[in-house]
């Protein structure tokens, strides 16, 4: 791959108190009006409908609905919660921390939340129905993060038994393409959630044959589309950047699938957005494991805070459009720096990990990193196989592997490479717009 080497081995708004302000005639002060009640018709349910309900309604991947009120009520102290401490709608990445500039950021403001929490600790009432707005409508384009797709191609049926071991393989399938394509936004969506861990999508050769276990660093792999991983998103490529699908090309799935006790069938898609016919993009733009553990995951039974690390090193001038943070069930924590060719050390982001939800962060464009030539990606992964964390056995020695009670520590991350002139380029503009606004994170 160009540009790198591995190193080393879910709105409403707090209503304030109404207080009378007229004085009468006699003399006497008004008497107080009582202070307006937050109410789920006026003031939660908007936030609800904007924040929540793509994910918290029947056919998605959330575990209850939440679409109405008699929905709602019975979760309303569990929502109470999970807004304060910020674990929904879900993110992951530490608002003290690094670069706070997304184009996909989900979660609540301030006002959002106290509004949820003063209407909890009122006893969530409904409040005047008249007040209700009108329930959102989805399109079948909801059910992809990315909108509708120009191209759908799904994988044949799959069956995984009831009981069996962890089945690791490839199909491949035609993509129907007669021009090359550009893709502006795809995401592999499966079709049983419960039975599919992982799946990675490749563009291959239409002759190619064989499986690589899921493996994009393998030269046989083909070239790397897109990955599903449990509350997933889909990659939303930055404008004048876009991933190359050849005329004639299949797409190879490669799967990991597990039991769970009850036979189950899987069909799972892959969604692609097309640029324009004849449109090619200024960049081309990857997306890949990086940062991969230097030694070998060692993480003793009842650990609770080990750390991995890893490097990978770019070779050409380039901006990291996107990152994603990869671990599983042991994964507690993981933040990512780059290491400049003067051994500066920039710290670009970190985030709390939740094997639930693999969510790609987009960087805004005007603070998207970018780092010059001999640049190193630094990932720093936290593990924790502690008897207080939602794990299995926490007695179990852990090490690395592909299985879900194994451990990983890398991070997805999507980048373009820059010619030397197109990055001093865009760095002497960042650093002219710090001149005239103080509050902007510097950037190398």
């Amino acid at each position: 791959m160009k540009g790198l080497t591995p190193v080393g081995a879910c709105g409403g708004f707090v209503v304030a108190a109404a207080i009378g302000a007229s004085v009468t005639l006699s003399g006497q002060a008004p008497a107080r009006q009582a202070t307006s009640a937050v109410t789920f018709a006026r003031d939660v349910a908007p936030i609800i409908q904007k924040s929540c309900q793509n994910c918290h309604r029947p056919g998605q991947m959330a575990p209850m609905s939440l679409m109405t009120y008699q929905d709602v009520r019975p979760w309303a102290r569990s929502i109470k919660q999970r807004v304060t401490d910020r674990t929904m709608p879900p993110w992951g990445i530490d608002p003290h921390v690094g670069l706070q500039s997304f184009k996909n950021d989900p979660t609540l403001r301030q006002d959002e939340i106290d509004t949820i929490v003063k209407w909890v600790d009122a006893g969530a009432p409904l409040g005047d129905t008249a007040a209700m707005p009108k329930p959102r409508e989805f399109e079948d384009a909801d059910r992809w993060h990315i909108g509708k797709p120009d191209l759908i191609i799904t994988s044949p049926l799959h069956t995984v038994p009831a009981e069996a071991a962890d089945w690791w393989g490839s199909y491949y399938v035609d993509t129907g393409l007669t021009e090359d394509r550009y893709i502006k936004a795809i995401e592999s969506k499966p079709g049983n959630t419960a039975v599919t861990h992982h799946l990675l999508t490749f563009a291959v050769d239409a002759d190619a044959s064989g499986d690589s276990n899921g493996d994009d660093s393998t030269s046989d792999a083909g070239d790397f589309l897109n990955e599903f991983a449990v509350g997933k998103n889909g990659d939303l490529f930055p404008e004048g950047t876009g991933r190359l699908l050849k005329a004639g090309s299949k797409i190879k799935f490669d799967f990991h699938y597990h039991s769970i006790g009850k036979e189950q069938t899987d069909r799972s898609q892959l969604g692609i957005v097309f640029y324009p016919k004849g449109y090619q993009p200024k960049h081309e733009v990857y997306s890949k494991q990086l940062g991969q553990p230097t030694d070998p995951l060692d993480i003793p039974g009842g650990s609770k805070f080990v750390r991995s690390d890893g490097y990978t090193r770019f070779n050409q001038p380039g901006k990291i459009t996107a990152f994603q943070p990869h671990m599983h069930t042991r994964g507690k924590r993981q933040c990512i720096e780059l290491i400049y060719p003067d051994n500066k050390t920039e710290q670009i982001n970190c985030a709390d990990w939740s094997f639930n939800w693999h969510i790609v962060a987009v960087y805004a464009d005007d603070v998207a990193p970018i780092y010059p030539a001999g640049t190193v990606l630094h990932v720093i992964s936290w593990h924790d196989n502690s008897p207080g964390k939602d794990n299995p056995d926490a007695r179990n020695w852990v090490g690395g592997g592909q299985r879900t009670i194994d451990e990983m520590g890398f991070a997805w991350i999507t980048w373009y490479d820059m010619t030397d002139e197109d990055y001093q380029k865009e760095f002497d503009a960042r650093k002219g717009a710090r001149r005239t606004n103080t509050n902007a994170l510097p950037q190398r």
